[in-house]
Order: structure tokens, then sequence, then C-alpha cells
């Protein structure tokens, strides 16, 4: 057998193999797998010299061992993936509000900064550039981040399904995030917003953020047929979504989605709550059962006020003719309320906080607090449990005794206008 033959032969079906070819070329091909129509999956490769082309034959064999061999067909772009993702895959796992923080991080940032990459070639440098230029013009660190975490979510599913050899995410170095300082309102000031908040509509409103820490949806999606106040207990079930619309012109009108004349709402008002932990009872300080009765008194009165102009949706926080308080409104209302009692500016959210620092300084245990804050997280998911009654209602009435002064019969009664 000539050097000539020798260098054509191939090996046996599914061993890798070397020869030269007619075109001068060193070939290689390797058997990576199997196809989806079940024929073997073949690789080829070309280069100059037999030890280049042994090299990218060895290269290719380690792949298949590692099973990190990228899938047949055209190679994907970190911008065809992205969009394939956001739009087939992780409308599947994720909830609403998910789904929007990944399509700002995805179509804002990802796709015009790093979209022409093809996947299978990015590089954690890539991805760190990226994200310095991303602060240099002006993104805040906890924006890359969050949007570090979207692309390492999305590159994740991408290794998961055989298109990635390995996640180039997770060997980038993360934006760092200084981690803010939460200062929750102090107790003199939960009493003054309280104070503030009886002279307007829906001061009970303000009580169940202060004393309870219900995140601002799932407030605003209660129900009376969610109150129990004969035994004190609320049970939060649903949240109030922020809408989101399309356009009814035909996008015609020259104007954002939000803002088009015939605009409609693609989305539900309301969506269950975020997790297991979520839906949860949480017991009532006797001081904010009685607020509750005083705002259904206010509310039947509206009620009859209204008349025919009333819609009966069953809301506990409703509008003057009975529908939904929408998030945006009951934002204003906040700022507005901190602006009368002359209470320093803060998020929504950090009434929130500010339960559920009264709730530890008060030494209840870390379960009860979870119990009742409707937190959830890997690590405790474990532990979670339904709180018996005694519980809760022990951690009422400490709640009330701490917000509430115990001989006062309205938290805004009491010498000289204070609680």
């Amino acid at each position: 057998m000539t050097d000539e033959n020798r260098k054509r032969t191939r090996q046996p079906n599914g061993r890798s193999s070397v020869y030269l070819g007619k075109d001068g070329k060193w070939h290689g091909r390797v058997t990576v797998g199997v196809r989806d129509d079940g024929k073997p999956d073949r690789r080829h490769v070309e280069r100059k010299t037999r030890a280049e082309v042994t090299a990218a034959v060895r290269d290719l064999e380690r792949q298949r061992d590692a099973k990190s061999v990228r899938k047949p067909g055209r190679a994907w772009t970190v911008r065809t993936w992205l969009t394939h993702w956001i739009e087939n895959i992780a409308p599947l796992a994720v909830n609403e509000n998910t789904m929007v923080g990944y399509g700002v991080a995805v179509r804002k940032h990802l796709i015009p900064g790093l979209g022409a990459h093809r996947l299978d070639r990015l590089k954690p440098e890539h991805i760190e550039h990226f994200y310095a230029r991303m602060q240099a013009t002006g993104s805040r660190p906890a924006t890359a981040h969050q949007v570090h975490r979207t692309f390492r979510t999305a590159l994740n599913e991408a290794v998961r399904r055989g298109h990635l050899g390995q996640n180039p995410v997770r060997l980038a170095k993360a934006p760092r995030v200084r981690e803010e300082e939460i200062e929750p309102y102090t107790v003199e000031e939960v009493r003054r917003l309280l104070r503030a908040a009886d002279r307007r509509r829906n001061a009970a409103r303000w009580a169940v953020a202060l004393a309870l820490g219900l995140r601002q949806g799932e407030a605003l999606g209660l129900k009376w047929s969610d109150v129990d106040l004969d035994n004190g207990v609320i049970m939060v079930r649903r949240s109030r979504r922020r809408p989101r619309y399309a356009h009814g012109c035909g996008d015609t009108c020259g104007r954002k989605a939000g803002y088009c004349p015939q605009r409609r709402r693609t989305n539900p008002e309301t969506a269950d709550t975020k997790s297991r932990a979520g839906r949860r009872a949480v017991g009532l300080p006797q001081q904010l059962v009685d607020l509750l009765r005083t705002h259904q008194a206010r509310q039947e009165a509206e009620r009859a006020a209204a008349g025919d102009r009333w819609t009966d949706e069953g809301w506990l926080f409703a509008t003057e003719t009975g529908r939904g308080t929408s998030p945006r409104t009951d934002y204003d209302d906040w700022k507005e309320l901190l602006s009368v009692a002359k209470v320093r500016d803060g998020r929504l959210h950090d009434a929130r906080h500010t339960a559920a620092t009264v709730l530890l300084i008060l030494g209840v245990p870390e379960r009860a607090v979870m119990g009742l804050m409707g937190w959830s997280s890997t690590a405790m998911a474990a532990r979670y449990q339904h709180m018996v009654d005694s519980v809760r209602s022990d951690v009422a009435r400490q709640v009330d005794g701490l917000i509430w002064e115990p001989e006062r019969n309205s938290p805004i009664d009491g010498p000289s206008g204070r609680a």
C-alpha cells in the first residue's frame, strides 16, 4: 500500500479519521453523537497540515466526551438566542413582573451591546468590556448587575439545550454592587403618618402597609372576602399588576402604546401572589381591626353617595366608584402622604421594610416573621409551615402595643393631637 493510499485510509464507522483530500488540504471527521433524525452526527474539520487537523480532531473528541459540542445547524448569535429565549422559553418559567425586567435587560442593553457576537465565540472579556461600557455611559452598577443575572440565566438555558459548551457569563466578573443601607421609618414617623392618613380616603391602606408590611400589589389586591375582622385575620391571595398596553390604532398614532388614544390592556388586573410563601394568613392587631371597621363604614357611605356609578367589585381599597386602585395612583397618594405628614421621603416599599424591622425588634421568631412577610428563599423553603392561630394572635398583639399605645382608642386621638 502506497503512502498516498495510507493517507486516504479511513477508520471504521464511528471512529475519527484523518486524511489528505484531493484539494491538497488535510481533513478530519469525528462522530460526536446522533442527529435528531437518528443519523450519526459526524463533524468535519480541515487544515493545511496533518498536525493541525489532528489537533482539531482531538479537540472535537474532547468536546464530545465532555458533552460540550454545539448542536448542528446554523450558529446562534447572541441576538438570535436572546430573542428566542425571551419570546419562547422564559415566559414558561417566570411571572410577568420578572419578564418585564428580562425584557429591559435584553432589548435595551444586551442585544444592542453584544447581539452581533456568535454565541459559541463569546468570551468573558467581551462581557466584561460590555459591563464597563454600560457604567461609563451612565448605567448604575445595580442595572449592570441585573443585566448580568439575566444574561447568565439565558445562557444557562443555551448550555442546558446543547447550543453552547459552557456559559461565559459565569466566568465573567460581575459588576460590583454596593449594598444600599435601608433606613426603616421610626415608630414616631409611623405614628405621624397614621395621624395624617386618618384625614384622607382609604386611611387603613397605610396602616396595612406600615403595620403588616404587605407589598403594594398585595394590599391593592385585597378584597373584603379576604378579611375576617371577627377573628382578626387577612388572607393574602392575589396581587394587583401594573398595567401593560398595546396599540389599538394599529401603531399609527405615533405614540408609545401606553399613550395611544385607543390603547388596550394586555395583562389581567390581578394575579396569584408571587410564591407559595406569599399566599399567607396575616394576624391583625386589634387597632387595625378597628380601623378596618371604620374604613368599611366609610366605604359604605361612598357606595350610597355614588348610587348607580358604584361598581361592586369587592375591593378593600377602592376608588370612589368601587373600582380597584391603580398602583400609580397609590404611589402618588403615598408621596402626598409623606409630604402632608412632614416625614422624610422614601419608597413605598420602605414601609414594608419598616414592618419587618418592627417584628424583628420585638423578638418575633424568624420563622414567624418570614410567614407574616411572605418571604421565600431556597435555603428557607423547607421551614415554611402554616403558623398556628396562637402565634398569629401573639404577633398581632405585640405589633399593636408597639405602634398604637394601648390606652388610646385611635392612633390619631390623644392630648395635644399626639399619639
